[in-house]
C-alpha cells in the first residue's frame, strides 16, 4: 500500500532576534540528533545572512556545540555568489568562519558549491555532488534552511529570474538582472525534497513582504511562496517585528507571549 506524503506548515512567532537565532539553533541540533540516531548522518543545508550567522556562532558555543553529532553531520549550501571562497561575500566563508571552523566537523563532510568557478560549470558540478551523495533524483535533506528578501526571494530564486521556474534540475546558475551577476542556487523541486526547511525572518523591513507571501495571492511572483515541501515540514520562524503585519487572531489574544505557533 502506497503510503500518502504528510506535509505540514508552521508560523513559530519569537519575541526578538535574538531569540529566533537561540531557537533556530536549538531546532538545528535537535534534527541532527534525530536524523544521526534513525539513519546515521544529518544532511543540512545552509543559507547565507545575519540570522544564520548569530544561530551558526550559537552552534559553535556550549552546550549546544556538545550536543550536535558533528562527526555524523554532512554541510551543503541552498545558493552561493559567484565569488572566491575567501571573499567576504562567500556564503561559505561566513559559515565557515562563524562555525565550521570552530567545531569538529570533518572536512570531508563539507561540500561548498565553487562559486569561484564558471557559474552554469559550478552548477552542473555541484549537481552531480548531490547525486553521489543523496542518489539519483530530488535530494533529501534533513534540513533545509533558508531566509527570504525584501523583495521575496529565497536562496537565490530571485522574482521573474528563469531559475524560479525550474523543475527539471537540482542546482542552476541564475542570472539576477538587477545584481548585474550571476548566482548558483538550489532550485524550487531541491528545496522542497526535504524533511524540514526553516525559513529564518526578522525584522521590520520584512514585515510587509512577509504577508504578502504568507497571507497574500498565491503565484509565481514570489519565490518565497513556491517553498513548500512535498513530504515533509515547513517553518515560518519569525521575530516579532517581522511577523507586525500578519492578521492573526491568536497574536491579538496573546499579545504578550514569549513565543506563538501557528498551523498555516
Amino acid at each position: 500500500m502506497t503510503q500518502t506524503p504528510k506535509s505540514s506548515s508552521h508560523l513559530i512567532i519569537y519575541k526578538d532576534a535574538a531569540t529566533l537565532a537561540s531557537k533556530a539553533a536549538e531546532q538545528f541540533a535537535r534534527l541532527a540528533r534525530d536524523a544521526a540516531a534513525k539513519r546515521g548522518r544529518f544532511a543540512v543545508a545552509l543559507s547565507g545572512g545575519s540570522t544564520p550567522r548569530a544561530l551558526f556562532s550559537l552552534l559553535a558555543e556550549q552546550p549546544l556545540r556538545d550536543e550536535v553529532p558533528w562527526e555524523s553531520t554532512f554541510v551543503f549550501w541552498s545558493d552561493e555568489r559567484t565569488v572566491p571562497p575567501d571573499d567576504p561575500d562567500s556564503n561559505y566563508r561566513m559559515a565557515y568562519e562563524s562555525l565550521i571552523s570552530r567545531v569538529p566537523l570533518p572536512a570531508g563532510n563539507v561540500h561548498r558549491m565553487r562559486g569561484e568557478e564558471e557559474p552554469t560549470l559550478a552548477a552542473d558540478e555541484y549537481q552531480a555532488e548531490l547525486a553521489a551523495f543523496f542518489g539519483p533524483g530530488a535530494p533529501r535533506f534533513d534540513l533545509v534552511m533558508l531566509g527570504m528578501g525584501d523583495d521575496g526571494h529565497t536562496a537565490s530564486l530571485f522574482p521573474g529570474t528563469a531559475a524560479v521556474g525550474v523543475r527539471d534540475r537540482q542546482v542552476v546558475s541564475n542570472y539576477v538582472p538587477r545584481l548585474n551577476t550571476y548566482r548558483i542556487t538550489m532550485t524550487v523541486p531541491a528545496i522542497n525534497a526535504a524533511a524540514a526547511v526553516s525559513f529564518l525572518v526578522s525584522g521590520t523591513s520584512k514585515a510587509a513582504r512577509l504577508k504578502e507571501v504568507l497571507q497574500g495571492e498565491q503565484g509565481n511572483e514570489l519565490p518565497s511562496q513556491l517553498i513548500k515541501p512535498v513530504d515533509g515540514t515547513l517553518f515560518w520562524m519569525t521575530d516579532r517585528d517581522a511577523a507586525a503585519d500578519l492578521s492573526l487572531q491568536d497574536k491579538v489574544a496573546q499579545p504578550d507571549a514569549e513565543v506563538l505557533e501557528v498551523s498555516l
